[in-house]
């Protein structure tokens, strides 16, 4: 699939129409991405989750608001200064993990999201962003803590868990993410 010719508007609307794996039988809607298309920094989570299918944008429950939360207190802004995408675009039953061909399926949204935002960072969210940006099958626990070049270019990418992980995890986690937060401040600084 060549999406290099799309802006983002055109690429959102290719994606709600996309049946290119099983996932589309099941969701209410694509939830493509949100944020400014000149962020500085991009998200990248997993998979949306009930809310997100719900509303058709990412990050909208529980762990939504604890990213509100980490944006404010941690950079400094607000959610509509960065932009937020996933891994996958729908739903996965039951929100289990995305299974490979749903996660090839949707990697060519994803890339053409991250050049057409090129962000000076990219903070990946939990153990699906994390490998798959790095095309590592390392973990989350070893990669968060450090940063890395992302692709052919100078974009800074800082890993770091899941927002989910840290309302399940306690005040360990959230302190790994504050950090992991401030990491990604000082690279855009510089």
């Amino acid at each position: 699939m060549t999406l290099a010719h799309y802006n983002l508007a055109d690429l959102a609307i290719k994606a709600a129409s996309c049946r290119a794996c099983g996932l589309a039988t099941g969701r209410t809607q694509v939830v493509f991405g949100a944020g400014s298309p000149d962020a500085d920094v991009v998200f990248v989570g997993e998979a949306p989750g009930a809310r997100e299918d719900e509303c058709g944008v990412p990050f909208v429950g529980r762990s939504g608001q604890l990213l509100d939360r980490l944006l404010e207190e941690e950079l400094g802004v607000e959610r509509a200064d960065v932009y937020i995408a996933n891994v996958v675009k729908c739903r996965p039953p039951d929100n289990r993990d995305p299974r490979s061909d749903e996660i090839a399926a949707c990697r060519p949204y994803l890339t053409c999201q991250l050049d057409l935002v090129n962000p000076v960072v990219i903070i990946t969210l939990g153990n699906f962003a994390s490998r798959l940006l790095l095309e590592t099958k390392t973990g989350i626990t070893k990669l968060r803590g450090n940063n890395y070049y992302y692709g052919d270019s100078l974009r800074h990418l800082v890993p770091t868990f899941h927002p989910a992980a840290a309302l399940r995890g306690g005040s360990g986690v959230l302190a790994h993410m504050r950090n992991d937060f401030g990491r990604a401040r000082e690279l855009i600084a510089s």
